[in-house]
């Protein structure tokens, strides 16, 4: 079996569980490889004190089994950056604080990867968008994938921008807000829900457009279904504006019309026996803990 480990190497907590489950992965003889770039922040020197047969790599393939993350929900989306469409399985240890994603607690590793090995899981496929660009003189380039949401917002100035919207070709809304977020079920819990999105069942086929502070108050969050494409184009007080992907963080030109859309593939989370969305809804967000019900 051969696994690709990542974390949030930024924190002291997350590094001491990175380097005991790698040593709990080589007990079960895993071959366990880490991306270049967490072996560059930890330094040459910790990497050589990893048991031995502990790789490295720069890109991921199809012969990776699944990849374990341990840290919380940007760790996971760093991860799909680099599986894509590979279609490798992913499960999250959560070493954070709220962790929709990232479920395992730190105290059921050894329990994760025994279930892991047993094949005692079930996979969850969650949607991811894509999203591409349209110059005026009708070049297109793609921009690439996002699990949890696109959000565009404005840049360098503190006025609003002007969003035209359509769907399917068919014109929508003009928002003025300082941005538009495109959730998927899975980013429904993310910015979306703290700009008043709702939550999205993972398994939905649906996704979120959420206007962000918008100056027309009737502006409200809109449920659609994810065949949809969405066409959006921006003007304002300045020529560019913000794109971003999870993490990754685009600038664009006014003269650009941007197209998202559901993605061709999906990616693979790892669910484990007796952990369901629901159950993780109750304990992230104290549902029933009111001990008025």
């Amino acid at each position: 079996m051969k696994v690709a480990v990542f974390t949030n190497l930024y924190k002291n907590y997350s590094s001491k569980h990175f380097l005991s489950t790698i040593k709990k992965l080589r007990n079960k003889s895993i071959d366990v490889f880490i991306d270049e770039k967490s072996i560059e922040n930890m330094g040459q020197k910790k990497y050589s004190s990893f048991p031995t047969h502990v790789g490295a790599f720069s890109k991921l393939d199809k012969s990776f089994d699944f990849a374990i993350c341990i840290g919380g929900d940007g760790t996971i989306l760093r991860a799909a950056s680099y599986i894509n469409n590979l279609s490798i399985p992913i499960i999250g240890v959560n070493t954070g604080r709220l962790g929709f994603l990232a479920k395992i607690k730190v105290t059921k590793i050894d329990a994760a990867i025994n279930a892991i090995i047993n094949k005692k899981y079930e996979i969850s496929e969650r949607t991811l968008v894509a999203i591409s660009s349209t110059t005026k003189n009708g070049k297109t380039k793609k921009l690439g994938y996002a699990l949890n949401e696109i959000s565009i917002t404005r840049k360098n100035t503190t006025s609003l921008i002007t969003i035209e919207t359509k769907l399917n070709d068919d014109y929508l809304n003009t928002y003025w807000a300082d941005g538009l977020i495109i959730a998927t079920p899975t980013g429904s819990t993310g910015y979306s829900l703290s700009c008043g999105g709702p939550i999205i069942m993972p398994d939905s086929k649906n996704l979120v457009i959420t206007p962000i502070a918008p100056h027309n108050l009737n502006a409200r969050p809109l449920v659609i279904p994810d065949n949809t494409k969405i066409s959006i184009k921006i003007s304002g007080r300045e020529n560019e504006f913000f794109v971003s992907l999870d993490s990754k963080i685009t600038t664009l030109s006014n003269e650009n019309i941007i197209s998202i859309k559901k993605a061709s593939h999906t990616i693979k989370m790892i669910e484990l026996e007796k952990e369901n969305f629901l159950k993780t809804l109750r304990e992230k967000l104290f549902w029933g803990k009111d001990k008025r019900n």
